[in-house]
């Protein structure tokens, strides 16, 4: 990964959306999010509102926009499921502001980058879910080191695909 000069970084494009975009491409993640369950039965192979959180944090190269998107992501996904409301709010906060640091931090228009930065964060959106459910609601949660190794490489190769075509919706200045 290449670390680039504070001059650099202020010349760096910060990548610009049409407004319809910033609010349906986040509606859509999350309202599949929450009816493929229904429909294909038992679907956590990947998270589609966290790797749009990723995308729009790493694109803005802003932590305080990736911090509120991850939050709001994050809170909407609870109130769409049946978990305890906040839980994936604060997970999906920490990656967004982690992503929007590393965005300032990384030259991440490279495709392999951003596809590596997708997995360790969905890895570690993983350890904070678990870390708040077990340790700050002391419930019980069936955790499977596999099972979120296979999570986040599903998020990784969702975001080789999706990460291309949201390319292609931003504005050209």
């Amino acid at each position: 990964m290449s670390v680039l000069g504070a001059e650099i970084r202020r010349d760096m494009e910060i990548r610009r959306y049409p407004l319809l975009v910033y609010a349906l491409v986040p509606l859509g993640a999350l309202v599949l999010q929450a009816w493929l369950p229904r429909v294909v039965g038992q679907y956590d192979w990947f998270d589609l509102p966290l790797v749009v959180t990723i995308y729009f944090a790493l694109g803005r190269r802003n932590p305080l926009q990736g911090t509120i998107m991850g939050a709001a992501m994050g809170l909407f996904q609870d109130a769409l499921s049946h978990n305890a409301i906040g839980v994936n709010g604060m997970a999906k906060t920490v990656v967004g502001f982690l992503a929007g640091s590393v965005g300032i931090r990384v030259d991440v228009d490279n495709h392999i980058i951003r596809v590596l930065l997708n997995f360790a964060l969905s890895l570690l959106s993983s350890a904070v879910y678990l870390f708040v459910v077990r340790f700050l609601l002391g419930l019980s949660v069936d955790w499977n080191g596999l099972t979120e190794l296979l999570r986040a490489v599903g998020n990784a190769l969702i975001a080789l695909v999706l990460f291309p075509l949201l390319d292609r919706l931003q504005v050209r200045e």
